[in-house]
């Protein structure tokens, strides 16, 4: 339940709520009038008030713009909008106008009603000059010295890729972490609180043989809740990103698949982080003679899982040597080059020697420390950094004859 059902079920269900409340929340906002002044509106222009109007603002005549700017400032407003006539050359031009918008950038609110009035504002000109261009027998295409035209070249394959670079190489982090946590801590401090631990000492298995079974037991549903949480990821994504693509103005439609290569990467990703997950926090747990405490130990363990998130998510940063020494993190840019295309071949192999080092790091140290009777038998004091230290100070004791030290 805790190791696989709930990284598989949880994160794809947390997205589809955030996502589908993004979606109500902004088509809310999209259908919520805003409340605009208007301070001496031209006349010649009523078209413009009715094409605010159908871009859902809630328009009034103020008598003034300082009493305008007063409601403006105490909320009673999200805009005001003050009409002038235009000076100079532009003046020749008849009935031609100026407009001058008063909005609060601090209110989300203010700012979308800026954004209403500036698009009607702007579309009714750009109408109303080529009409009256084309009365004064001028080509409208004359009045522009040049055109820009903005075209999009992702296909849904790139969009998709992009999305699932950024989601799915925390989601898998997190989810490896919580799948070794209760594992890790039930065939530690579990056994110790349940009193197994000396029942399954006194059997004909050697201590070597039960702590790489419970070992990998552990990391393997680690990578098992990784991967089965990426696959559930990718396969949600789409459906869930389409509502709230559709409501932003649509785009290519999503199309979310990765190479054979790319899920290599993700199960070598994922294996890399439970054996290290695995290690480190069977090591700490180690110490705790109840389920509770083995909780407050394994959690700075647990905390590793955030870094990828302190590191940032820039969707423009590659593996490098540098971050391909850094722990969690670069398996994380790992998967995110792989899900983008990207197999920088020198840093793979840089991640995977880091991950195995670290690993091989944290079984050393397991191993010493299995060689005190004091600790198989839960009679030590303190936690890992306490008896370390105790170690220390006191040199490493003889282990009693016909002892395996595992």
């Amino acid at each position: 339940m805790n190791s696989v059902l709930l990284p598989v079920l949880l994160y794809p269900v947390l997205l589809w709520v955030e996502i589908t409340a993004l979606t109500f929340v902004t088509g809310l906002s999209e259908r919520t009038p805003a409340r605009i002044a208007l301070v001496d509106p031209p006349p010649a222009h009523e078209a413009l008030l009715d094409t605010m109007s159908g871009r859902g603002a809630a328009l009034e005549h103020a008598r003034g713009l300082s009493p305008a700017l007063e409601r403006l400032d105490a909320g009673d407003l999200d805009a005001v909008v003050r009409f002038t006539p235009s000076l100079g050359e532009e003046a020749l031009l008849a009935d031609n106008f100026r407009a001058e918008i008063h909005y609060d950038r601090a209110l989300e609110r203010s700012r979308r009603a800026r954004d209403r009035v500036d698009d009607a504002v702007s579309a009714y000109r750009d109408a109303w000059l080529g009409r009256e261009t084309e009365a004064l027998g001028i080509q409208p295409g004359s009045l522009e010295p040049f055109d820009v035209e903005m075209r999009n070249v992702s296909t849904g394959e790139d969009v998709g890729a992009a999305l699932l670079s950024l989601m799915i190489p925390m989601f898998l982090v997190i989810a490896v972490a919580l799948g070794c946590l209760v594992p890790a801590i039930d065939t530690t401090a579990g056994e110790r609180e349940r009193g197994t631990w000396e029942t399954l000492l006194s059997t004909g298995a050697s201590r070597g043989s039960i702590v790489t079974a419970k070992y990998l037991y552990v990391a393997s549903f680690g990578a098992m809740a990784g991967v089965l949480n990426a696959t559930a990821m990718t396969v949600v994504l789409g459906p869930v990103m389409a509502p709230l693509q559709s409501l932003q103005g649509g785009g290519p439609a999503l199309a979310v698949s990765l190479s054979a290569t790319t899920w290599l990467m993700m199960v070598l990703g994922a294996a890399a982080l439970a054996l290290f997950f695995a290690a480190a926090m069977m090591l700490l747990a180690g110490f705790a003679h109840t389920f509770k405490d083995g909780q407050a130990m394994v959690t700075p363990v647990f905390y590793l899982a955030l870094i990828p998130l302190v590191l940032g998510q820039q969707s423009d940063r590659t593996l490098t040597p540098a971050l391909a020494a850094i722990p969690v993190a670069n398996v994380a840019m790992m998967i995110r080059d792989a899900i983008r295309g990207v197999f920088l071949w020198p840093m793979i192999a840089e991640t995977l020697l880091v991950s195995g080092a670290l690993v091989a790091l944290c079984l050393r140290l397991a191993r010493s420390t299995l060689g005190y009777e004091d600790f198989l038998l839960g009679a030590h004091r303190g936690g890992f950094w306490s008896f370390a230290r105790d170690r220390m100070r006191r040199g490493r004791g003889a282990a009693p004859a016909g002892t395996e030290a595992g």
